[in-house]
């Protein structure tokens, strides 16, 4: 049996799964730089058959809203966003090229991020810029979706009221972000033309005033050295001076490090709390990710702060890392799930090439 192999490049790992039909059979996150990560992942698979590769795409632009078969032409249109997601197109590219060298007549497929979002109304896809800039494609676009699309599908097995109803997923990461579903569908994200939006994050500052941005350049920063300050020396890292992994942040008793973490509640309890006022209510709440899926104390946190909109959580389920995390006086469910962006993406190889998985 050939075997089905999924290649998720961020910025600074490289994931990758193997699996022969449904079954995953091996799977393993590279964290160091690419180039390596790459030889060391070829080695594992030299004895083994490929039959497609399956990529994880961050951005899919204004039309890139379902999977696609990889041709000259698709992987034109995907180099031309790269200025849309300049941290990690590049790395997906290269694990496009990789693969090709490695596996010439293997058919490979590209799943996009932002697709999940394309169900989002149009009020939500606007800045508050002149149409024309709207029009050119300076909109919001929102990511994650491999992840959010994993949640919903897992959503109908563990709660209808939430499989059908307004639900918010809190996908807290090294990236974190938001979506508010309605029946399993995105209806708004607090990341929007690009991953720098929305929540605090490890190194990211989440939403921040433009004119922060604008202030640092006319004082004499460069370019470059404001995108680096955005995308690596803020947030968690940023605020804390200490670490940018929540886990150390937890385990710290300095002030910066509780500082940080308060902030990083702060902003996602409102963010939930603002997607409750588009849906005009809430039926469950979801975290996710590797904060989102291990960080108790953060998920205790978030959870008092919207206690005012009846979020009850149970604390002894959500110290054991139980699936469901509500009390049951709760007025929302509360759920701790998975995410498996791998396996969507598995799943979306095999439906476009018409193979078993």
């Amino acid at each position: 049996m050939k075997s089905l192999l999924v290649l998720n490049a961020g910025s600074s790992t490289l994931k990758f799964a193997l699996y022969e039909g449904s079954n995953r059979v091996l799977s393993e996150t590279v964290e160091t730089n690419r180039g390596f990560a790459f030889e060391l992942i070829l080695q594992k698979l030299e004895s083994r058959a490929i039959g497609a590769v399956g990529h994880r795409i961050v951005h899919g632009g204004e039309t890139l809203i379902a999977p696609i078969r990889i041709t000259p032409d698709s992987l034109a249109v995907i180099e031309s966003l790269v200025p849309l997601a300049p941290l990690h197109i590049p790395a997906a590219l290269e694990s496009i090229r990789v693969a090709a060298k490695a596996w010439p007549d293997v058919p490979q497929v590209a799943c996009f991020d932002t697709a999940f979002h394309s169900t989002m109304p149009d009020i939500e896809r606007r800045f508050g810029i002149p149409r024309r800039f709207h029009d050119r494609g300076i909109r919001r676009y929102g990511f994650h979706g491999l992840s959010y699309e994993s949640i919903a599908g897992q959503l109908s097995r563990v709660s209808t009221r939430a499989a059908d109803g307004r639900t918010v997923v809190c996908h807290l990461g090294n990236g974190a972000s938001l979506c508010g579903m309605l029946a399993g569908k995105s209806q708004t994200t607090t990341m929007g033309f690009t991953p720098l939006d929305g929540l605090l994050m490890a190194t990211r500052p989440g939403r921040l005033d433009p004119g922060v941005v604008l202030h640092l350049l006319k004082t004499g920063m460069s370019v470059e050295a404001v995108d680096h300050l955005l995308e690596y020396e803020s947030g968690l890292h940023g605020v804390s001076g200490i670490s940018s992994d929540m886990r150390t942040l937890l385990s710290s008793s300095a002030p910066e490090a509780a500082e940080a973490v308060q902030l990083f509640c702060r902003t996602v309890a409102k963010e939930v709390a603002a997607a409750a006022t588009v849906f005009g209510g809430l039926d469950a709440i979801v975290f996710t990710a590797g904060i989102g899926e291990h960080a108790a104390p953060v998920r205790q946190l978030i959870c008092d702060q919207l206690a005012w909109i009846g979020v009850r959580i149970d604390p002894d389920k959500n110290s054991r890392h139980d699936e469901r995390l509500h009390a049951d006086s709760s007025a929302v469910e509360i759920y701790r799930l998975a995410t498996d962006e791998e396996s969507v993406i598995a799943a979306h190889t095999s439906n476009l090439l018409g193979t078993s998985s």
